[in-house]
């Protein structure tokens, strides 16, 4: 037994020379192997994840941030004024008309085709709401949002005998309803309640309609409310109104309630059997015949200092045409010589 274990035969076999032993691997070279391992792992699952993740924010993320950019940078910032173009080098379409001041444009170029002291000052009446309903429709993308009528408004406008649609204190309404009650019957009670509810105040929202007019390049329009109602910083001209019609066209909304003849409002508690009320411009216009045109569309306005005012679209020989009149003579009660003076200039704009 000791023979066989001097010649190196040991438990598990022969032990092997000691010239040929293999190396012995330490505990400490073992870790240090297994770190290098793990550090080479978490690299490269690390550059793994910054791919995947670089990846996916070019391709996904980055155009997603991009078009929400795009798209609050769009909403912030205004519409580009749409400008008249031209000095009338039609003027005989407007001449012996009535109204003291006119401006013809064609809608889709802004061409001004004739004008008659189109930028003197004038006084716009209720051709103010059209900038009312501009940005009530601006700040109100909802059309079907409900308001209140706000009771305090109705004494000033009783004791200023302004038009209204209809509505009564505490009626609830929706943006739409109140936005045809501006535009057809001239309600000054909608007007009220959509600056209120867009601007907190009517101070508030007329400053907001003297920066938009400024936007739109009417440099020579200044407004002190929003229903038209006389005043002598409350001015316009016949060139600035157009712009800011043509303007107001581009909206669908807008222009749908302007063309309309009638509009029936839904039944309330105030009105179970609801309303319905109709356009001055339209009902005035029925009888009216114009050959080879047509009234498409628009809002009158009247104040024994304004005189009879009326922004019109019309078509005639197959284009469409805005018309901007002030200062015709005459009332309510008289011939509504700023329809006639539309009609017969349509009529001479159907022939050209």
């Amino acid at each position: 037994m000791d023979q066989h274990r001097a010649r190196g035969n040991g438990r598990y076999g022969p032990r092997p020379a000691p010239g040929n032993r293999a190396p012995q691997r330490s505990p400490r070279a073992g870790r240090r192997r297994r770190k290098r391992r793990n550090w080479f792992r978490t690299l490269v699952t690390g550059f793994c994840t910054v791919f995947c993740l670089g990846f996916v924010y070019l391709s996904i993320l980055l155009p997603a941030l991009r078009e929400g950019e795009a798209r609050s940078t769009a909403a912030s910032v205004p519409p580009p004024a749409l400008s008249l173009v031209g000095g009338g080098e039609n003027n005989a379409l407007l001449e012996g008309i009535c109204s003291r001041n006119a401006v013809l444009a064609d809608l889709e170029s802004g061409e001004i085709l004739a004008e008659k002291s189109g930028g003197e000052r004038m006084y716009p009446a209720s051709l103010t709401k059209i900038m009312t309903a501009v940005l009530a429709l601006e700040s109100f993308p909802d059309v079907s949002r409900s308001l209140t009528v706000p009771e305090d408004i109705f004494p000033a406008l009783y004791e200023e005998n302004a038009s209204m649609a209809g509505f009564q204190p505490g009626e609830e309404a929706s943006v739409r309803d109140l936005l045809y009650g501006a535009l057809l019957p001239s309600g000054a009670e909608c007007c009220l309640t959509l600056a209120n509810n867009a601007a907190g105040s009517e101070e508030a929202f007329v400053e907001q309609m003297n920066q938009k007019a400024k936007e739109l390049g009417m440099e020579h329009t200044h407004f002190s409310n929003c229903t038209g109602l006389q005043a002598e910083d409350h001015y316009s001209t016949a060139r600035d109104l157009a712009l800011l019609l043509r303007y107001a066209l581009q909206n669908e909304e807008f222009r749908q309630a302007f063309t309309s003849l009638r509009y029936s409002v839904p039944p309330t508690a105030q009105h179970p059997q609801g309303f319905t009320f109709y356009s001055t411009a339209l009902s005035a216009a029925e009888g009216i015949e114009i050959s080879g045109g047509q009234i498409l569309g628009g809002k009158t306005g009247f104040t024994s200092e304004a005189g009879l005012c009326l922004a019109s679209l019309g078509l005639a020989g197959g284009r469409e045409y805005i018309l901007v009149t002030g200062g015709a003579p005459g009332d309510h009660s008289t011939e509504p010589y700023h329809l006639l003076d539309a009609a017969e200039v349509y009529r001479r704009a159907a022939a050209l």
